[in-house]
């Protein structure tokens, strides 16, 4: 029996992977997303294609894609049930939503953050078993899926989605919302997400152009450490003994402090170029600046922290700026989406508390205080604190019980 089981499931794997192997997109070459593809758009007012891998040879931009999906993938993803409002932990497909033989969670929701955060839109095919439940949830890119509204007969909205997946041999099933889940990012019409490196192509196309520039400098451009012009004109071969002289004589650590003799009349004119025109470090930044504008990142975490004035508590609360404003936005699609698959009362979602974790000079008496008003017991502090539990902790202390030396030290006589 043990051996079926095992059998099935890997066969309901092979399914998925064989999915996964043909949703590689294959459009005409009138479909705008061919441009894409051969990296041939979309074009902006610096003339530079953009592409998810373009936009991710830019450093900051890089980073800021990375952390946030990194570290959303790094957060529990836990499934609860709430009764009477009361929550208990559960067990759920979504404990591994990748499958026993697909990605880790982490990879998993590393790759659905990076589908939402470069083109606006993740899509999920289901896996079933045989029973008829989901098991796992297979990321497609989304360049290959046309999203549509559902029609009846008469041709009216039925308010569902449908989802045409271009394979490589050309075909163009249709999937239905009960076999595929689309989680949208900020979108204008409800249909699908605006695509982040399609929006923010002229802001991304000239930071490449930047760096294009800078290293065409550094090819072509002059590099030399100085002009050497003799008085009185030389033959070749005597400029070339000339020239070999100054960098014997001149150059190099082993003649720091020593006096250099040629044997010649000659203007030494040293050639410098400001390291400010060579990297374009204003424009640099200015291009940090505008990545962090689109990806709510702050700047101090894409490295930039010459404009950070305050630190200490003011990084810090923007740490957590990041979580509320940020992150938040995007696991809160995520678990709202992810939730539908599930029964009801169950839902999803993601667990900030290591992230939001405070330092231990502020938890620890933070938790005492919590013990001694009774809203947890002292088990559950030291758990907090990563301590075993010790006998008699599981219960609760009221108020009542707070010694005498605590209430007369929070009111001295």
């Amino acid at each position: 029996m043990r051996r079926h089981a095992y059998t099935h499931h890997v066969g309901i794997w092979n399914q998925a992977k064989q999915a996964w192997h043909k949703l590689r997109a294959s459009w005409s070459i009138s479909d705008p997303k061919l441009m894409e593809l051969f990296n041939l758009g979309p074009q902006n007012y610096a003339n530079v294609s953009v592409t998810e891998y373009s936009a991710l040879g830019l450093s900051a931009f890089y980073r800021a894609v990375a952390l946030i999906s990194s570290t959303i993938a790094s957060l529990p993803l836990r499934t609860q049930r709430e009764v009477d409002g009361t929550r208990t932990r559960v067990s759920s497909f979504l404990d591994n939503p990748g499958g026993v033989y697909g990605p880790t969670r982490y990879e998993w929701t590393e790759t659905v953050l990076l589908h939402l955060l470069l083109h606006g839109n993740c899509y999920l095919l289901h896996v079933y078993n045989g029973a008829g439940s989901i098991v796992a949830l297979v990321p497609v890119h989304p360049l290959a899926v046309t999203p549509d509204w559902e029609t009846d007969e008469h041709g009216r909205r039925t308010g569902r989605k449908v989802f045409d997946v271009t394979l490589d041999d050309g075909t163009r099933p249709r999937f239905t919302q009960d076999q595929m889940t689309h989680i949208p990012a900020l979108s204008l019409d409800g249909l699908q997400g605006v695509s982040l490196i399609w929006i923010a192509r002229n802001s991304l196309g000239t930071a490449m152009a930047g760096d294009n520039a800078a290293a065409k400098l550094f090819a072509s451009g002059p590099l030399y450490g100085g002009i050497a012009t003799p008085d009185d004109d030389m033959e070749e071969d005597e400029a070339k003994v000339v020239k070999q002289s100054l960098n014997a004589n001149a150059g190099g650590w082993m003649n720091a402090g020593e006096i250099a003799f040629i044997n010649r009349k000659i203007k030494f004119q040293p050639w410098s170029m400001s390291l400010e025109d060579a990297q374009f470090l204003q424009s640099r930044q200015f291009q940090i600046e505008e990545i962090a504008r689109w990806t709510g990142v702050p700047p101090h975490l894409l490295m930039q922290t010459e404009k950070q004035t305050s630190w200490g508590t003011g990084v810090a609360e923007q740490n957590r700026g990041l979580s509320r404003y940020t992150l938040s936005a995007w696991t809160s699609r995520i678990e709202q989406r992810l939730s539908r698959l599930l029964p009801a009362p169950r839902f999803v979602e993601f667990d900030y508390a290591g992230l939001l974790k405070p330092a231990p000079e502020q938890e620890i008496p933070l938790l005492i205080q919590q013990v001694q008003a009774g809203l947890m017991t002292v088990n559950e502090a030291r758990r907090i604190r990563g301590m075993d539990p010790i006998e008699g902790g599981d219960e609760l202390a009221g108020p009542q019980q707070v010694s005498r030396e605590t209430q007369q030290e929070a009111v001295p006589a």
